[in-house]
């Protein structure tokens, strides 16, 4: 394949206008969401625990993107109800969207719980921005600004 092909499916594959669903936090170079974290898992340890991989086996597609469980069980409880246990904003950095910087994928390493919702964030500062903070103000400005991302992309 010649470099201005590659360069050419490079940009179809990141432009916004491909998104035929609600954009997901995946990787650069795969589909994988929240870096293959299980996003049931996270409801069952502390937050001072590491985020716990999802096993490929245990695989749900929704949204475009492939979800990764640690067990079956969870799989299966996450293709019931995937609205229930997906995080805040398909995984995209909750503390970028409260500040306006739009759409930052998330690896699923740093990650808290507010109102039995999970929110991702790209770095650890952002986490400790919203669990010091006014988190409930934060939820506002982040919904608000996912909001306008989702008209913007149905357009």
């Amino acid at each position: 394949m010649k470099k201005w092909h590659l360069l050419v499916l490079a940009l179809f594959c990141l432009s916004p206008f491909t998104w035929a669903e609600e954009p997901v936090s995946v990787g650069y170079f795969g589909s994988t969401a929240i870096g293959g974290h299980d996003t049931l898992a996270y409801h069952r340890i502390s937050a001072d625990d590491k985020a716990i991989k999802g096993n490929k086996r245990y695989t749900v597609e929704w949204k475009g993107a492939q979800w990764h469980f640690l067990t079956q069980e969870d799989s299966l409880l996450f293709a019931q109800d995937p609205e229930k246990y997906s995080p805040a904003y398909n995984g995209h950095c909750a503390n970028a969207l409260s500040l306006g910087e739009g759409l930052i994928n998330t690896n699923g390493k740093y990650w808290a719980i507010f109102d039995d919702q999970l929110y991702l964030f790209y770095a650890p500062r952002g986490a400790k921005r919203w669990l010091s903070g006014d988190y409930k103000e934060y939820k506002k400005e982040a919904d608000l600004a996912w909001s306008k991302i989702l008209v913007r992309l149905s357009k």
